[in-house]
């Protein structure tokens, strides 16, 4: 019997729409619960009976409006996070280039957040754009020289390793040591280990492994 492979379904916690030249980012509502105080419970206050029960009732009535502020406002944080990340990749978002080195920090300064406080937003949240849907903190990135000078994103070498294997000839697939040489026909100087390294981040296996084969 044949093995079945399961579906993923993401579900975007974030939209970037691409309107002409500007995008716009909206947070994505439909899986959020609409939480709202019970009328019942807001009536028993409003008899201004002062007894132990409408007590217990306000203490938890306080407890729940600071719940639902508290959900809205991490939407607006998260909203916030990722139009920061449009600004800084902007010209990935345009597929005008790579994307650039980017950390937590980066963002938490731009829009005067904790770097914790980012870094707990972007946890498993994923954003639909144009260009597919992505995790968060794909677009977080180590910087990795190039050999004039520039820096690019760790991400980026990911990208054009795994679209080489994509490409090559499945009778002499690429070795490491010929992924090295063609990135640095890119100018990006990158040591072997670190392309193996990249390669099984990808689930990419070794060339022996990838002879004859259809990834």
């Amino acid at each position: 019997a044949g093995t079945s492979l399961e579906s993923q379904y993401i579900t975007p916690d974030v939209y970037v729409h691409r309107m002409g030249l500007e995008y716009v980012v909206a947070s994505n509502e439909d899986g959020l619960p609409k939480l709202q105080v019970s009328r019942f419970y807001r009536d028993q206050l409003r008899s201004g009976r002062k007894d132990a029960c409408n007590s217990y009732i306000r203490e938890k009535m306080r407890a729940a409006t600071w719940l639902i502020r508290s959900i809205h406002q991490r939407q607006r944080t998260i909203t916030r996070v990722v139009e920061s990340i449009v600004r800084h990749q902007r010209d990935w978002f345009d597929g005008a280039g790579p994307l650039v080195p980017l950390v937590l920090k980066n963002v938490a300064e731009d829009i005067e957040m904790h770097e914790s406080t980012v870094s707990r937003v972007t946890s498993r949240k994923y954003v639909h754009t144009h260009r597919g849907v992505f995790e968060l903190k794909y677009f977080f990135n180590s910087s990795i020289s190039t050999a004039d000078g520039a820096n690019i994103a760790s991400e980026s070498v990911k990208d054009e390793i795994k679209r080489m294997v994509a490409v090559e000839n499945p009778k002499k697939p690429l070795s490491d040591a010929a992924i090295v040489g063609q990135l640095r026909r890119m100018d990006i100087e990158i040591a072997r280990r670190t392309v193996a390294k990249y390669r099984d981040m990808l689930r990419i296996p070794p060339s022996s492994k990838r002879r004859g084969s259809i990834l």
